[in-house]
């Protein structure tokens, strides 16, 4: 049985909530992606995941050579790196070179969007109007990225193979929980002010690629429903992040071991983290983005009672409670990072309203509704840097 429902509210709209007692540490529910793919910067440094589920096709090993700038880095208990006894089951597709984790993923994403957007042999060829596409994308949305082109391109396949269009329509239209404007500004918010006009740019360079007006399929998808569709993706794009070396980590801490080589063990991590740090800061994961179906409909809170992972190192989601919830508590996912979550609640509120368009009255905001309106210094730090920034273009 669901241990959740959805339901809707004239405060918050449509959210998630319990159904029966969710101690600490259960998973909720797990959900895998209507669609998912790789962020296309990710991606063109190397960061080798599966095309399909996200899952990393680096070995630990590899994964931290490569991080840390060194190919002498050799790591010991290479059984605790799940990549090392799935090798062998690693395949492409024959016409394109895409890489796959295994041949189900190859056969689901052949089934359900691959074969119609395979680039076979052009894959290489820049002037390809996918590539130019992809490339036009890359140069207007830099690291850290927050959304994948990519996730169009494969929603573009799915309705060129699905045998039912309009069901695909519906399962799409689910997401929309705000007005196409609304979205729209946030999504502006997070892709900086040049992308309002390099919309419709974005529409031209898809209908060429894939021949909109031609394509009964596609033929509905006018400019006004592109940017429906874009407002979609932004709003509802779960982020995603997976490390082999990350998985050997917590594998090799959790493993039996006596007290020297533990102390080995952690003197190594800890050095390689520091080097990692120097080479590519806080860019460790294959990072991508996805859609998700139920989980697009929990709401916000800064005093969240679960939190969205991905125990499997691919796309697939599971919820999990932070703490016990009581029958009938709505449940609440937090839409800040760490460090945001920890600022004042003027900071918070800021950034809710800015990037998507409410104002927060969780318990927290609501116990700290009588702190004064100030802004957090990493904020300010943050705002100045901003401002040098500009000063310097």
């Amino acid at each position: 049985m669901d241990k959740v429902i959805i339901k809707s509210t004239s405060e918050k709209g449509r959210g998630v909530y319990a159904v029966e007692l969710i101690p600490e540490g259960v998973t909720i529910f797990e959900e895998q992606p209507l669609v998912s793919c790789q962020y296309s910067w990710n991606a063109a440094y190397g960061y080798l995941a599966c095309e399909y589920c996200l899952r990393p096709l680096e070995t630990a090993e590899r994964n931290a050579q490569r991080l840390a700038n060194n190919p002498c880095v050799m790591l010991p208990r290479t059984e605790c790196c799940p990549v090392e006894s799935n090798l062998a089951n690693h395949t492409k597709c024959v016409r394109c070179g895409a890489m796959y984790c295994s041949t189900d993923c190859l056969q689901e994403a052949a089934n359900r969007y691959h074969t119609a957007i395979c680039l076979g042999s052009e894959i290489q060829n820049e002037l390809h109007p996918v590539n130019v596409l992809v490339d036009f994308w890359k140069k207007m949305h830099y690291p850290p990225e927050t959304c994948g082109i990519m996730l169009f391109v494969k929603i573009i396949g799915m309705f060129r193979q699905t045998a039912d269009p309009p069901a695909l329509q519906d399962q799409l239209q689910d997401f929309v929980h705000k007005s196409v404007n609304e979205d729209l500004l946030i999504f502006h918010k997070m892709l900086g002010e040049k992308f309002t006009h390099q919309i419709e740019q974005l529409y031209e360079l898809f209908s060429k690629a894939f021949n909109f007006e031609s394509d009964k399929r596609l033929s509905w998808l006018t400019l006004d429903r592109f940017k429906s569709l874009v407002a979609l993706v932004g709003t509802n794009g779960q982020g995603i992040g997976t490390s082999s070396f990350g998985d050997w980590v917590k594998n090799v801490t959790e493993s039996e071991m006596s007290e020297p080589e533990r102390q080995a063990v952690d003197e190594l991590i800890d050095d390689l983290y520091t080097k990692m740090d120097d080479v590519v800061g806080s860019f460790l994961n294959n990072e991508g983005s996805a859609l998700y179906a139920r989980q697009s409909k929990i709401n916000h809170s800064c005093a969240p009672n679960a939190e969205t992972v991905f125990p499997e190192s691919n796309h697939m989601l599971a919820l999990r409670a932070t703490r016990d919830i009581q029958p009938g508590e709505e449940i609440c996912i937090s839409y800040l990072d760490e460090c945001n979550l920890q600022r004042s609640r003027h900071s918070r509120q800021k950034t809710l309203k800015e990037y998507y368009l409410f104002i927060c009255q969780c318990e927290k905001c609501e116990s700290q509704i009588n702190d004064p309106d100030e802004t957090s210094e990493e904020e300010e730090d943050d705002d100045d840097d901003d401002n040098d920034m500009e000063e310097s273009d």
